[in-house]
């Protein structure tokens, strides 16, 4: 039988040991689900592996990058051993691994949890929908709209493809070992109709202006030759929190 193991804090290991959350995580994936296919990430003991194998509408596959946690998975759960994509999470190769579209769950390592968002922004075509548990700030950043202190550029490039609900939180205690900061829930729904979105262009704006964000837009938009035309020479005035997601698209696309 597989030994417990020890949690490894160079992999962001804080396992969740709450099952109403655990379940309610779960759930926040089910009714928003269409994929025939879904990709745990970072499992750890099987907190949200233990309900989503219980499902017959989608193939489980798990994401994993510790030995010892892919064989404490494969031993609980022999049927989906086969599905264990042993490695880093950031280097998979979507549409090289899967052929059709799929979803995304789990209580992320909080040190890559941002990476883990561009990685699905990346590879929105094949990701209509994410449910996932982030460090508190950084799911209320990905969340946040404009106006917010803590809008930026990961507000704007993930809510320029995706829907993104701040579900709940969760208090430390509920993990083994307990982090040092809370956390909280957030599901990502694909928007449609996006194909007029450039994203490097709109990256390239994003980033630019939040690293002046203490500027007007003028100045900064002047260094990238964007030219505002009339009616949106209101802009200029504003800093960069101050502009929704929509009106930094507007911005891209006037980028030559």
């Amino acid at each position: 039988m597989a030994q417990k193991f020890q949690h490894k804090k160079q992999f962001g290991q804080h396992f969740l040991n709450n099952p109403t959350i655990q379940e309610g995580i779960c759930e926040a994936l089910f009714t928003h689900n269409t994929c025939k296919k879904v990709v745990e990430v970072g499992p750890g003991e099987g907190a949200l592996t233990q309900f989503l194998v219980q499902r017959n509408d989608f193939e489980l596959f798990i994401s994993e990058i510790d030995r010892d946690v892919i064989a404490l998975i494969g031993e609980k759960y022999p049927a989906i051993a086969p599905n264990i994509i042993a490695g880093d999470f950031l280097t998979i190769d979507f549409p090289k691994q899967f052929q059709e579209s799929l979803a995304i769950i789990g209580n992320f390592p909080y040190n890559i949890s941002t990476e883990i968002v561009f990685k699905i922004i990346d590879n929105r075509q094949q990701i209509p929908l994410m449910v996932g548990m982030f460090q508190k700030e950084v799911a209320e950043r990905i969340a946040s709209k404009h106006g917010s202190k803590v809008y930026g550029i990961t507000s704007v490039l993930t809510q320029a493809f995706y829907e993104v609900e701040y579900l709940f939180e969760v208090s430390e205690n509920e993990f083994v070992p307990p982090p040092k900061v809370k956390s909280a829930v957030i599901r990502m729904v694909r928007k449609e109709n996006t194909n007029h979105i450039d994203f490097k262009k709109l990256q390239r704006v994003v980033k630019h202006t939040f690293n002046n964000r203490r500027k007007m837009l003028r100045k900064g938009l002047e260094s990238l030759n964007i030219h505002l035309p009339e009616e949106f020479a209101h802009f200029g005035t504003l800093r960069p929190e101050q502009l929704s997601v929509e009106e930094f698209i507007t911005l891209s696309q006037l980028m030559p």
